[in-house]
């Protein structure tokens, strides 16, 4: 592995640079602690950086694989691997806030902050997974109560009783199917992601923050 890189995903070095530029784009907290203290977040801080920019680089060798990405090599973080042909790819100005994403857990969530490539992966497996029938009108009967009538809600009815204080079925459908698509989706995406991690060899300081063979390792998502 060359000096210069923080890692190297599928044999594709990862640049230092990239891991730097995030860790500007996301500004330290508590610099007033202790300098040893501080010392030991910094450390963190980047190997906790250098998975978002793994996630990114994986996402976007996913999306090439895909035919997914345009062909801009990458620049900067914000901008690496810009799966642009992907009609639901976010725009510059419309990208969500780690806290919008916060579910997911830290890591992958600043990943889906400000990897274009690693939405566009997530919004294509949410696209392909399919719900049967069954599965939507199962989660339309166990959870009733989602699905009372604005009036059954004001009264304070029991959805589990009458059936007639329930929005139609046909009237929800839509969204339980996307609702169901959307958690089937995260769900590959993790599946793919703890496959494509195998792949990956990281240069000294830059390893899983989790990782038991450094001194000062902690496992937080």
């Amino acid at each position: 592995m060359r000096e210069e890189d923080a890692a190297k995903v599928q044999g594709r070095p990862v640049p230092k640079g990239r891991v730097d530029a995030l860790l500007e784009a996301v500004p330290a907290r508590d610099r007033e602690s202790q300098p040893e203290a501080f010392a030991r977040a910094e450390r963190q801080r980047r190997r906790w950086a250098t998975q978002v920019v793994v996630i990114d680089e994986l996402a976007r060798q996913a999306c090439e694989i895909r035919e997914l990405l345009n062909s801009a090599p990458p620049s900067a973080f914000r901008g690496a691997g810009n799966c642009a042909t992907s009609p639901h790819a976010a725009a510059p100005d419309e990208q969500p806030t780690p806290q919008a994403v916060a579910d997911l857990g830290s890591i992958v969530a600043v990943a889906l902050a400000h990897s274009p490539a690693a939405r566009t992966l997530l919004e294509q497996l949410e696209q392909e997974q399919l719900i049967p029938e069954e599965a939507v009108y199962d989660y339309y009967d166990r959870n009733r109560d989602r699905f009372l009538t604005p009036a059954a809600l004001t009264r304070g009815a029991d959805p589990f009783h009458e059936t007639s204080d329930l929005l139609p079925y046909e009237q929800v459908r839509e969204a339980i199917i996307a609702e169901l698509r959307r958690a089937a989706g995260r769900r590959a995406f993790f599946g793919w992601l703890d496959q494509a991690r195998a792949g990956v060899v990281y240069a000294h300081g830059y390893e899983h923050p989790g990782d038991p063979s450094h001194p000062d390792h902690e496992h937080r998502h």
